[in-house]
């Protein structure tokens, strides 16, 4: 049976550094992308782009029944992302791939990924959904290595994957803020906008690093992960997110300028992972295809500080977008498929359970991203 092929229109989004900065100090901003409609679409853009003939972050998906890349028994997925294992009914969300407009992402060949990471070392840092990427980068990869030729390793914040014939690693670092957040006087937690070097020093001596880091930013109240931020010795208790995750991203963005030199190490960023999370969550919920089309764009705050940091770096950092691509994809999440759950639960959603529309199932969408960073490299 034909399947629907979602259809893409998109305008370039042009914001000045100066007009950015703006909106960075104005304490009345609403991060409307936090609730994003399904209409929504974020475009990112940056000035590095003209590094590559492609551009790989404007095109439309399209079904295509070859997908998915690997097995979905595949070992190393956690629970929380093996949907289908989970009860999950359809599994077309598997079969879409991502069709730039004028150019094509090449099937990941993952002897030929190997090949190109021999002797190496890559690794992914950030949030949950960073470790998300991480488990689809080695399910691609593990199948073409024999038994007993590959493991994992765990060193603290870190997790690496070892195919051995080829003497690479691939690797998760855990650091969704990218700095540190410490636990202070009367046991509060402190985030230190101007410390780094905790978990930095895991970063030296990497030949390929990937990072993210938005959503943890955007948290508050409860939801918050710190009680106060510091910059020195000063106490700061109340602070536009945005500003904080501007003075973080800098902290970041000059440890990279000052320790890593682009002749041994690649720097990819990858652009915010699209949440789905109107209704309590429910937004995703029982979705089977893309969505197809977009009212309007919106470009998400965080993009948009992310961008003007990159512009200022001399290190030449690709910011790899796939939040325009992702967006569409509401239909990739694990809802309530998170866990396992009976025939019983699936006939009354929303008793008992929770949906989850933040991260996404496997295989699925990531599989793509990693398609385009190894394309990229």
């Amino acid at each position: 049976m034909a399947k629907p092929k979602p259809h893409l229109w998109s305008f370039l989004f042009f914001c000045s550094i100066l007009h950015c900065s703006q909106s960075l100090i104005n304490p009345e901003d609403e991060f409307s992308w936090l609730a994003m409609e399904s209409e929504d679409v974020n475009l990112v853009q940056t000035r590095k782009s003209s590094w590559k003939k492609c551009d790989f972050s404007v095109g439309k998906w399209v079904f295509d029944e070859s997908y998915p890349l690997y097995d979905p028994n595949c070992p190393y997925l956690s629970t929380a992302v093996t949907c289908q294992k989970n009860g999950r009914p359809d599994s077309d969300y598997e079969k879409w791939k991502w069709k730039p407009f004028g150019c094509s992402i090449p099937r990941f060949d993952a002897l030929r990924f190997l090949g190109k990471m021999r002797r190496k070392r890559i690794m992914l840092v950030g949030d949950s959904i960073m470790r998300n990427q991480w488990e689809s980068l080695v399910c691609l990869v593990q199948g073409v290595i024999p038994t007993g030729r590959k493991k994992v390793t765990y060193n603290g914040p870190s997790m690496a994957f070892h195919a051995m014939d080829f003497e690479t690693s691939i690797e998760f670092f855990w650091a969704p803020l990218l700095v540190e957040l410490k636990k202070g006087n009367q046991n509060k937690r402190v985030l230190h906008l101007d410390m780094i070097e905790d978990n930095a020093r895991y970063w030296k001596g990497v030949d390929v690093l990937v990072f993210d880091s938005a959503h943890w930013w955007t948290h508050s109240g409860e939801s918050s992960s710190w009680d106060y931020y510091m910059e020195g010795n000063r106490i700061i208790t109340n602070m536009n997110p945005m500003v904080a995750y501007h003075k973080g991203l800098s902290t970041w963005a000059r440890w990279v300028d000052l320790n890593l030199d682009p002749q041994r190490t690649q720097v990819f960023f990858r652009s915010m992972s699209p949440r789905h999370n109107r209704q309590n969550g429910w937004k995703c919920y029982n979705q089977r295809q893309p969505i197809q089309s977009f009212s309007h764009i919106h470009v998400p705050e965080p993009v948009v500080v992310l961008q003007a940091v990159l512009k200022r770096m001399r290190f030449p950092v690709y910011l790899q977008d796939i939040t325009t691509m992702t967006a569409f994809r509401r239909d990739g999440h694990p809802s309530v498929y998170r866990k396992a759950i009976s025939e019983e639960m699936k006939q009354k959603p929303g008793t008992g359970l929770s949906s989850d529309c933040s991260h996404w199932c496997l295989p699925g969408v990531p599989d793509i991203w990693n398609e385009m960073l190894s394309a990229l490299l």
